[in-house]
């Protein structure tokens, strides 16, 4: 008994100089401290430790984020020093637990301790933004051994379900960039970097032809509610889209809009940052389901061409006498990215792609044309989307939304003007917004603006004609 009572106290001792080294001691050497004192306590202490990392594998662990987001919410109660944030375009702060601070909690009679980790190593790893200090960051949790298969049975499961009821609670959509962001620690080993997303389009704001919105909300809630259908044929629950036309038809607006109705993040992903084909691999790892991924412009992002267009061009070439240095220009534009056409085709529509699941795939691209036909296929580019320029019944919509007018005795007139003007619906948007509180004045700018569209299209088409003509004559000569 004796041995007991002198165990005891020796354990208080250790306590109260880890308690005092705490408040005393520099950060680097307090870390060294402690990991020494809990191995010495480790040694006769009947309770345990349970750490769970940030890190798990190429990802950042789930379990962890749950933790995360479960101890946010009590420790800016019960933690002595904390973190304070808050993120763009939200109202309330957010609490996090600051380093080697701990909290005690209780779970059905059952005392527990965490205990919030966080290192920095001087060592380069993959994806980092700083090689001089990378941050290493864990929870620990202690509990008495005694009760080891309730903690891991019942009150792991329990943290887990309450931080997914926490996430949905105060769910915003984000929208994550592959680029550094060399300010914040919290991103700093991760390779997307989240921003709150609050775009307000919709497909009610959306200038698109009714037919033609309703066939891609039809597609979208076909999607969402196909998860049993997906495993039954055996396919990755995914979907690939391509949206094309001329600049200013509303790509980006769209993709928005998508993100907002199924209630998906968004993945921005740009391919000229993106350093070979298998650091593309280990983004693709990195998102989320319940996503969407999108590249814009693909067709400028990297050399993404027909190959057929390009073998024939090579040859062209070739009997001009023009030939360049064999791999001179391609290593100059390689210089920063070598992801190849392969590795694209494979992060859509390869065996990484089942990583995940309910995810979408969208390319935006100005020039179908200058395209690959591989990328294009069924399977990885699902459904084409065209968006060209304005139609009456586009205007329409945006008449309402910019001007509140559903119909005036001006539209007859524009309706004629409409599809011979070729005019965008970015265009069209820029003079409606001119004169937005005076509706007649805004609608006169606009039939001005589409004579002026009409009679530069009819101009040039007589000007190609007459270049026609002028080069056939000279053929015949």
């Amino acid at each position: 008994m004796e041995i007991w009572s002198n165990l005891g106290s020796i354990m208080a001792s250790l306590l109260f100089v880890h308690t005092i080294a705490k408040e005393y001691l520099p950060p680097d050497f307090y870390e060294f401290f402690s990991k020494s004192l809990r191995s010495l306590i480790g040694l006769a202490s009947p309770y345990i430790s349970v750490i769970i990392e940030e890190n798990d594998g190429m990802k950042v662990s789930e379990v962890y984020e749950a933790v995360q987001t479960y101890l946010s919410v009590r420790s800016s109660s019960a933690a002595k020093r904390l973190k304070l944030k808050k993120p763009q375009n939200k109202k309330e702060f957010t609490f996090s637990m600051d380093r080697n601070e701990q909290i005690a909690e209780e779970y059905e009679g059952i005392k527990l301790w965490w205990v919030f980790h966080s290192s920095k190593s001087k060592q380069q790893v993959i994806f980092s933004w700083d090689s001089t200090s990378e941050e290493k960051r864990s929870y620990e949790l202690t509990f008495h051994k005694k009760h080891k298969q309730k903690i891991f049975d019942e009150y792991l499961p329990h943290i887990m379900a309450e931080a997914k009821t926490l996430e949905i609670r105060s769910r915003h959509r984000k929208i994550y960039i592959n680029q550094s962001s060399y300010a914040d620690y919290e991103y700093r080993k991760r390779v997307w970097t989240p921003v709150v997303f609050d775009h307000p389009a919709t497909f009610d704001t959306l200038a698109l032809e009714p037919e033609l919105k309703q066939d891609i909300l039809e597609d979208l809630q076909r999607f969402s509610r196909r998860e049993k259908y997906y495993k039954q044929v055996g396919r990755v629950w995914k979907s690939g889209y391509l949206l094309y036309g001329p600049p200013g038809t509303g790509k980006s607006s769209m993709i928005a809009a998508m993100a907002n109705f199924l209630d998906y993040d968004i993945y921005d992903l740009e391919l000229t940052q993106v350093k070979n084909n298998a650091a593309l691999r280990k983004l693709l790892i990195a998102t989320t389901n319940k996503s969407i991924i999108v590249i814009e412009d693909i067709d400028c992002s990297l050399d993404l061409s027909d190959r057929k267009k390009k073998k024939k061009s090579q040859t062209d070439a070739e009997k001009d006498n023009k030939p360049s240095e064999p791999g001179k220009a391609d290593e100059k534009e390689n210089e920063e990215s070598k992801v190849t056409l392969s590795g694209v085709l494979n992060f859509t529509d390869g065996l990484w792609s089942c990583c995940g699941s309910e995810r979408l795939f969208i390319f935006t691209t100005n020039h179908i044309d200058r395209l690959d036909p591989a990328l294009l296929r069924s399977g990885r580019m699902d459904k084409h989307i065209h968006l060209s320029f304005c139609t009456f019944g586009a205007f329409k919509i945006l008449a309402h939304n910019y001007l509140s007018i559903e119909d005036h005795e001006l539209f007859s007139e524009i309706q004629d003007l409409m599809e011979a003007a070729q005019m965008t619906p970015a265009d069209v948007t820029e003079h409606l917004m001119k004169k937005a509180e005076h509706p007649p004045t805004a609608l006169r700018d606009l039939i001005q603006a589409l004579r002026e569209a009409k009679e530069r299209i009819a101009t040039a088409a007589l000007k190609g004609i007459s270049e026609e003509n002028a080069s056939a004559t000279e053929d015949q000569v």
